[in-house]
């Protein structure tokens, strides 16, 4: 299989590696030059097969850099060509960009992963949207990516476009309101002074009880590399997607006290340096490579 992959940043970067271990051709673009294949969208394009559907795999931010990254390969695919979108688009926006595509017979599938840096190793979860026929054009690339060791780990989540990315979002969600319980777990075992070895409690609960996860793994090694996270201050980024799904839950009257409770706590941080904040920042560091604050 011959893909183009534009945006070559922290996870981009590393799934062109994975793809390409896997047999597949890549040509990759990226704004900075010491990353991309090539020196354009267009030279990434003529680069592809032209015997075949041409499949671009688009990983740059969301909102209007994938908007506008679409609207320029519209103009430079034809029809039965396919682009796929892997960032961490809004649900809402796949629609909008898998109709203007189809005016000129160019497929869309909306595909959210999850891995972060961690992906290269281990695989990324991979939740697509769109039709069976697009999504088989991409399929090589999918089986390339997923987890190698699992059944699980790619799924269908429905035809629509947005499916995958709806399903994605959730996923964040949830992850915001594990990260707030393991974190205000920890501000209170770390403060009282009759606790001893808070690091190897969390390492204690790694194995065998029914709060091990990999975010608590992340989170003992963080926790031992500075008990206290003295170095790091209270304070912590959302990227959409936990106020995305509370708009959602809103709209569709699902109750979702825990989720709105953790995006929230994220607000306040921004108002004063709040402990548990500095858990949750280190888990954000752990896992996707985001920035930190310093304290």
């Amino acid at each position: 299989m011959h893909i183009g992959l534009v945006g070559l940043g922290r996870m981009g970067g590393n799934m062109r590696t994975r793809m390409r271990d896997a047999g597949i051709t890549v040509v990759g673009y990226d704004r900075n030059p010491d990353l991309a294949d090539v020196d354009s969208l267009e030279a990434m394009v003529r680069a592809l097969p032209s015997d075949g559907p041409k499949v671009v795999w688009v990983m740059v931010p969301a909102g209007e850099p994938t908007r506008s990254t679409i609207a320029d390969l519209k103009e430079l695919l034809g029809g039965g060509d396919l682009v796929v979108d892997g960032g961490n688009s809004k649900y809402t926006d796949d629609a909008e960009n898998a109709a203007s595509l189809a005016e000129k017979g160019v497929g869309f599938v909306d595909c959210g992963v999850s891995g972060g840096v961690w992906g290269l190793k281990n695989g990324y979860a991979l939740m697509y949207g769109g039709s069976d026929e697009d999504a088989a054009k991409v399929m090589p690339a999918f089986e390339a990516l997923k987890p190698g060791d699992t059944a699980d780990g790619l799924v269908h989540c429905g035809a629509q476009p947005g499916a995958g990315h709806f399903a994605k979002m959730v996923h964040n969600g949830i992850e915001y309101a594990m990260m707030q319980a393991y974190a205000e777990g920890w501000e209170l075992l770390d403060k009282v002074d009759f606790v001893e070895n808070v690091p190897e409690i969390f390492a204690s609960w790694r194995t065998g009880t029914v709060v091990r996860s990999w975010l608590l793994d992340l989170l003992v090694d963080q926790l031992r590399a500075d008990e206290h996270l003295d170095k790091l201050k209270g304070y912590a980024d959302d990227s959409g997607e936990g106020r995305w799904t509370v708009q959602a839950a809103i709209d569709n009257a699902v109750p979702m006290p825990a989720i709105s409770a953790a995006l929230f706590a994220r607000f306040v941080s921004r108002q004063d340096d709040d402990v548990a904040m500095k858990a949750i920042a280190a888990m954000r560091a752990g896992f996707g490579g985001h920035a930190t604050h310093g304290a």
